[in-house]
């Protein structure tokens, strides 16, 4: 997709309100990825990602500026936390492991792409079978001659879906079990697929399922043989290598330079993270994946640490750097408004199920704003996050006392006062730690 800067930011911005800096530095990076597509392949050899540094507090948007950006060109995308890597000690967790993900990420994305695209084909089979067995089970019971006929009138039941929750008893696949060889290797053995390679049946078991889950199972099983499983794990290897983005999220836990203690045990992983972001190749159960190509997007809040605490080598590969600001109060009433995501929308949605027709007033959005800003302030700045307990306080009453589709549809609207009302405890809260020294 060669979306331009501007129209990525413009996409990002349905999603995430402010942090401009920061969605300008990931348009750019997106955009580099597809000029250095059009370029010839000794070209591309020599133009590398320029990795970024998102700093910032908890809950601004960091994650969910690089998850969007990835869902939006339909990247491999992984997030792992840098802390994970310090639980076993001074070297580290095996810091590998995160590529093996992203081409996990990339041959599923893949294999989703192609099950698609053979989709239909894969639907008529697996509804053949099901009418098969369907038909077969039935004629027995009623003693059917015309068997032909009735198959084909079972079928066209099944493909209408009149048979979603009928009962079917199905040779179902079971899924091969996987042994790693080492720990940390990366090669693993299926056992299912040894024995498919040695051309020996698959171990099956016989299972009762509804026709709809019947059909289900089957279209993966028919799609699985129209695919070239061989083509879906090159694509998926390529697609790594040259499109995966790769979040690590709080580096700052990691930054520290030093001789002892906790310090050698963080400097020790960020030098085991230094070669995968320079450039290196990995060993996957599906091939060989080189690392230089991946854009890496680091993040943290940097409150006590700072970037230059990363060792000099490990800041050299993160070139560009952008803070991401603390949230105000009108951060707060667009986030309640603007995205098409909103949680405003999210509980009217929710509670619309059972028929309450939820609304806001907008000096209702201004108070849980402001509420929202004021907690933030006076306790733990959590971002957006804080969101989320504000409402849930809000909404606790009207969640609790809904239910049940047999009752009429209850408008609902919450103004300033309801706000008040029912946020007067978390308020109280928030007053006295204003005295608190």
């Amino acid at each position: 997709m060669d979306l331009t800067p501007k129209q990525i930011v413009h996409e990002l911005d349905k999603y995430i309100i402010g942090q401009s800096e920061a969605k300008k530095a990931v348009a750019i990076a997106l955009r580099n990825r597809y000029r250095r597509s059009m370029l010839s392949p000794e070209l591309m050899e020599e133009i590398t990602p320029k990795n970024i540094i998102m700093k910032g507090p908890t809950g601004v948007g960091k994650t969910e500026i690089a998850r969007r950006l990835a869902k939006l060109v339909k990247a491999p995308f992984i997030k792992v936390e840098a802390t994970k890597y310090t639980e076993v000690g001074y070297v580290g967790r095996d810091v590998e492991s995160m590529v093996r993900d992203l081409a996990e990420c990339a041959i599923r994305l893949v294999r989703e792409e192609k099950t698609a695209e053979v989709e239909h084909k894969a639907r008529a089979a697996a509804e053949k079978k099901v009418a098969k067995v369907l038909a077969d089970a039935k004629s027995k019971e009623r003693g059917e001659f015309s068997k032909e006929v009735f198959e084909q009138n079972i079928l066209e039941a099944v493909h209408q879906g009149k048979c979603d929750n009928e009962i079917v008893e199905l040779d179902v696949p079971e899924a091969p079990k996987s042994i790693e060889l080492s720990a940390g290797s990366g090669a693993s053995i299926e056992l299912g697929s040894i024995f498919g390679d040695l051309g020996l049946p698959k171990k099956t078991k016989k299972r009762k399922l509804s026709v709809k889950e019947a059909v289900n199972i089957l279209i993966a099983e028919e799609a699985d043989k129209l695919i070239d499983n061989d083509a879906v794990k090159s694509e998926g290897l390529r697609r790594a290598e040259n499109e995966g983005i790769i979040f690590i999220d709080e580096i700052d836990k990691i930054a520290g330079k030093g001789n002892q203690g906790a310090d050698v045990s963080r400097e020790g992983v960020q030098r085991d993270i230094l070669p995968i972001v320079e450039g290196c190749t990995v060993m996957t159960k599906y091939g060989p994946i080189k690392t230089d190509y991946i854009l890496f997007i680091a993040a943290g809040a940097f409150h006590v640490s700072k970037v230059e605490d990363l060792i000099p080598e490990l800041q050299g590969r993160f070139p560009i750097q952008v803070e991401l600001n603390s949230l105000t109060k009108q951060d707060f009433v667009d986030i309640l408004t603007q995205p098409e995501n909103a949680i405003t929308r999210q509980y009217s949605v929710l509670l619309a199920v059972d028929n309450i027709d939820l609304s806001f007033t907008p000096d209702a959005i201004e108070r849980i704003a402001e509420i929202a800003e004021d907690i933030n302030t006076t306790s733990e700045d959590i971002g957006a996050r804080r969101l989320h307990t504000v409402m849930e306080y809000l909404l606790e009453d009207i969640s609790f006392n809904a239910g049940g589709n047999d009752y009429p549809v209850i408008p609902v609207e919450i103004n300033a006062k309801y706000v008040d009302e029912h946020l007067e405890k978390i308020i109280k809260n928030r007053d006295l730690r204003k005295y608190v020294l």
